[in-house]
């Protein structure tokens, strides 16, 4: 896979980029509720980022940090991702656990297995993945890849404003009409509503409201229609792109699912994802690299620029053009954290 880097830039949200945020809160699934189509939660999302961002921070309570992707040459926005520091910090984080049963009759000599779901909140406390959309057009693109890495990279640049455990939710099974089987199976049994409602009404909030409302018994799947059975763990049609690059991650899919439409909770140990564990800070120098392409990221903590570069390591300093470092915002002698593009390419990507 080719690309004319530095095409585009990974950078935090301003107040400005409202009205493109708010053209990417519409074109989303509807699923994402980390980007609510509301122009006043829109706007609470990037002042609190920007807050986060400028805020001298030793451990992850309520920061949030929302990135857009920018055309450097045009201004326009084609893309956001997020990070949530501690998914939980106000409410308790909810899913539901996968997990398998054992049922036994000794008289009969007979014994079950059976796949329950457990309503918990193993994944309080964990940093959170968030809010990621990409322009269809750049999907085939490396640039996803920088959407969704970059923000590992931030983390672990700064770890003290992060957990040292990870958690991303992907939308589950849903139509163009917003009806949603697992939804319509569990969910609405105990709230007047359809999929798409809640979804509203939990955009940007905790979904805590309908955890703390939910039976607290676990949910006997054999029990479950069809539809709804098969639907645990399965995957929106847009997810499947950022899904795909976190499991090249090495993020573990296996265990939780989301408490509205089923779709897989991923979770891992941020020092044993690919990005953050391959990851160096090297000084940087001007010059002609003639080498691969690598994600790289400023170290600032008000302003992170990450884009997609041409470098080459030479004794122990990391080569890229000056217009590259012009486009992330250095000068000869300032650090980067970078990672090679190529080694997160691998897995059909």
């Amino acid at each position: 896979m080719t690309t004319s880097p530095s095409t585009y830039v990974l950078r935090p949200s301003r107040l400005s980029d409202l009205p493109h945020i708010e053209r990417i809160a519409r074109a989303a699934a509807i699923g994402v509720t980390s980007l609510p189509e509301d122009t006043d939660r829109l706007l609470e999302k990037v002042r609190r980022s920007i807050h986060s961002f400028d805020s001298d921070v030793d451990a992850p309570t309520e920061e949030t940090y929302f990135f857009v992707l920018e055309e450097t040459s045009s201004g326009h926005v084609a893309g956001v991702s997020g990070i949530t520091a501690s998914a939980g910090f106000h409410d308790r984080f909810y899913s539901y656990r996968n997990e398998i049963v054992v049922h036994t009759s000794r008289s009969l000599d007979l014994s079950n297995r059976i796949h329950v779901l457990h309503l918990c909140h193993d994944l309080s406390g964990y940093s959170l993945l968030t809010s990621f959309y990409i322009e269809p057009h750049l999907e085939s693109t490396p640039w996803p890849q920088l959407l969704s890495r970059a923000r590992l990279l931030f983390m672990a640049e700064h770890p003290d404003r992060f957990a040292d455990r990870v958690a991303a939710e992907s939308p589950g099974l849903c139509d163009d009409a917003g009806h949603c089987p697992f939804w319509d199976a569990v969910g609405r049994r105990f709230f007047n509503m359809d999929y798409a409602q809640a979804e509203r009404i939990a955009g940007g909030r905790s979904k805590s409201f309908i955890a703390e409302l939910m039976p607290q018994a676990p949910i006997y799947v054999t029990l479950l229609p069809e539809q709804a059975r098969l639907a645990i763990g399965q995957l929106h049609p847009s997810a499947e792109l950022p899904f795909s690059i976190l499991m090249d991650e090495g993020f573990d899919e296996n265990t939780y699912v989301d408490l509205f439409d089923g779709g897989p909770t991923v979770h891992a140990r941020l020092d044993t994802l690919r990005t953050p564990r391959s990851s160096r800070r090297m000084p940087v120098r001007f010059g002609q690299p003639v080498g691969e392409l690598f994600i790289a990221l400023n170290t600032a903590t008000s302003n992170p620029r990450s884009s997609i570069v041409h470098g080459q390591i030479r004794d122990g300093v990391f080569v890229i053009s000056a217009q590259d470092g012009a486009l992330l915002e250095l000068v000869e002698g300032d650090e980067l954290r970078i990672a090679s593009l190529s080694a997160t390419l691998t897995g059909g990507e």
